[in-house]
């Protein structure tokens, strides 16, 4: 082997290496220990040849799908959901397989990119001599068409769409009528599977097998339930048609002398320092280990479709009276808040100019030493950044009573001071539809129970101003969150995942994220099918997230309870009068800080 050959491949490994390393995040590489150094080895494939650019693309693809399985399946869920009916297993590690495949592609466009060009090339290499009857194309490659076409949404040439079409209708009568409720669950990984090893087992072309076939395909797939053999034998088969494949079938624009590797190198690295690439991938992550059981009642909903225009206007009244009492003390803290920013936007000077305004200071060394210069100053405005605050405010159950209608205050009153000072304010509110679990419950009910359903109740997520919305224009749905029967239940990590993407999307250099809590995450539904933890889990590790690795500045302030065990920065308040004057001075001090300002 030439020694260029041998450095294609080595840098070859480290860009799939990497690559591993940034899909599955922690995707196991083997070590060895040698004397001189530690030589790492692929535990998920071996790059033993690199002589067309069809090889490139395999093990692009090979190398994604690797990383993904060790991603998004969990094997005691694959074992426990794994079909009875031994013939049907074949058919359900493909399906499992398109599943975590199909959720990598909506990851990354570059995922979804190598596995449709190596599919591509997979499908364009197949031949077939005779295609007369079923008995001509085994039942697990049709079936590998089929949800390659349905759910990878791969084109299928003539002789594939040829192929499938003996099998096409059996699975169609078994698959289609569930085809929604699997895609709407592939994040799921337990729910999916086991409809998918249900329908298997219903279909009828399993139905009439005799017992000795049975026992022959146990035998083979008792010692590999996930067909890992059948898989090498495929790909080895795919090597021997590779060599029979003319340079003219692939793209002519392809070789290997041409092939720019460093430049996908260099791709390879520009992703993973591409904070903002990284950063979706790990929130993408999380949200992915956390599981929930249906999301089609959940809703974003804007806080005037939650009531007609006399009735908001009504609440805003008692909003407004409410406010009466308030309006001396939280004025004057607004106002200290804005000349605090107006001064730090506008008030700057040049000294030691030539000509402007003269600078007092310095006229003592002229009384000194008449031959001294006069000096000049001139005012300058500041380089101040442009600045947004997103304010996420609990509406649960137990907000109700003056915690609930101090935060409306608060953030009426903020709203208006900032809005002076240029900063934008976006007020969003998180609770649920329904108390014990809604709609969602009622699914659940439905498909027999299954355990550790994930969270299990419809969301809610209000805005009542959004961050282009002028106060004038929002204020009358601020009096909405006094609304009868509005607070329920709070799920505070999926409004923090909502509100945190809201916000990354804004053009403004800086970005602040104030919470307003009364404490743990609370949902009756959720916490009775799962561990007592599972909400406190979630939204420890998507505030951790939010703070250590994006460039947003997260603030809470919890109402009676302690919320650092959750953020960095937390204020707790006993009185709920308190509200205002914490909220305020601590913006105050937020701007005053250097760190990601200056």
């Amino acid at each position: 082997m030439s020694t260029k050959e041998n450095n294609l491949k080595e840098k070859f490994k480290i860009a799939l290496t990497s690559t591993a390393k940034v899909i599955a995040d922690d995707f196991e590489v083997k070590e060895k220990n040698s004397e001189e150094k530690k030589i790492k080895e692929f535990n998920f494939l071996e790059i033993d040849n690199l002589t067309s650019p069809a090889d490139f693309i395999r093990l692009r693809a090979e190398t994604d799908s690797s990383a993904l399985k060790k991603k998004f399946c969990n094997e005691k869920i694959y074992k426990k959901n794994l079909p009875s009916n031994v013939s049907s297993r074949s058919l359900y590690n493909i399906a499992e397989k398109i599943r975590y495949e199909t959720l990598g592609g909506k990851m990354l466009k570059g995922i979804e990119k190598n596995f449709q060009e190596n599919y591509n090339q997979i499908i364009n290499r197949k031949r077939k001599d005779q295609l007369k009857t079923k008995e001509d194309v085994s039942i697990s490659e049709a079936f590998e068409l089929y949800m390659l076409k349905n759910f990878h949404e791969i084109k299928l040439n003539p002789l594939t769409t040829k192929m499938l079409n003996f099998w096409e209708k059996d699975f169609e009568n078994a698959i289609e009528k569930h085809k929604e409720f699997l895609l709407k669950n592939l994040e799921d990984q337990n729910i999916y599977s086991s409809k998918f090893s249900e329908i298997l087992e219903e279909m009828d072309i399993f139905q009439s097998e005799d017992e000795d076939e049975r026992k022959e395909n146990q035998d083979q797939g008792q010692d590999n339930p996930s067909n890992e053999d059948e898989n090498n034998d495929k790909e080895d088969n795919k090597d021997e048609k590779d060599e029979n494949v003319s340079e003219a079938s692939l793209d002519a624009d392809y070789s290997i002398d041409e092939f720019n590797f460093d430049d996908q190198l260099s791709d390879t690295e520009s992703d993973e320092q591409s904070s903002e690439q990284i950063a979706q991938k790990k929130i993408d992550s999380i949200n992915l280990d956390y599981k929930i059981f249906t999301s089609q009642f959940d809703e974003v909903v804007k806080a005037e479709n939650l009531e007609n225009a006399d009735e908001a206007i009504k609440l805003r009244r008692n909003l407004d009276q409410q406010l009466i009492g308030f309006q001396d003390i939280i004025t004057k803290l607004a106002n200290k808040l804005q000349r605090q920013l107006l001064a730090k936007q506008n008030r700057a000077w040049e000294f030691d100019l030539e000509e402007g305004l003269l600078d007092s200071s310095k006229l003592p060394r002229i009384i000194m030493d008449p031959y001294n210069s006069l000096s000049f100053k001139k005012e300058k405005d500041l380089d101040f950044k442009d600045t947004v605050v997103t304010l996420l405010i609990d509406n649960s159950g137990s907000m109700r009573g003056r915690p609930i209608t101090i935060a409306a205050i608060c953030a009426d009153i903020l709203s208006r001071t900032l809005e002076r000072c240029s900063v934008k304010v976006e007020i969003l509110g998180f609770t649920t539809k329904n108390w014990k679990g809604g709609q969602s419950r009622e699914f659940w009910t439905k498909n027999s129970k299954p355990k550790t359903p994930g969270r299990l109740n419809d969301l809610r997520h209000i805005i009542y101003k959004g961050a282009d919305t002028h106060w004038r224009q929002a204020k009358n749905n601020l009096g909405l969150m006094l609304k009868e029967g509005l607070l329920k239940e709070n799920i505070d990590g999926e409004a923090i995942s909502w509100a945190y993407n809201r916000i990354k999307k804004r053009k403004e250099e800086r970005k602040i994220l104030m919470v307003i809590s009364d404490g743990a995450p609370v949902d009756d539904s959720t916490l009775s099918v799962n561990s007592g933890d599972f909400l406190e889990k979630h939204l420890k590790k998507i505030v951790k997230f939010v703070e250590n690795k994006t460039d947003i500045e997260v603030l809470a302030i919890g109402i009676g309870h302690d919320v650092s065990r959750y953020y960095n920065k937390a204020i707790k308040i006993t009185d709920v009068n308190e509200l205002g004057d914490v909220m305020i001075s601590q913006l105050s001090w937020l701007f005053e800080t250097k760190k990601k300002y200056h």
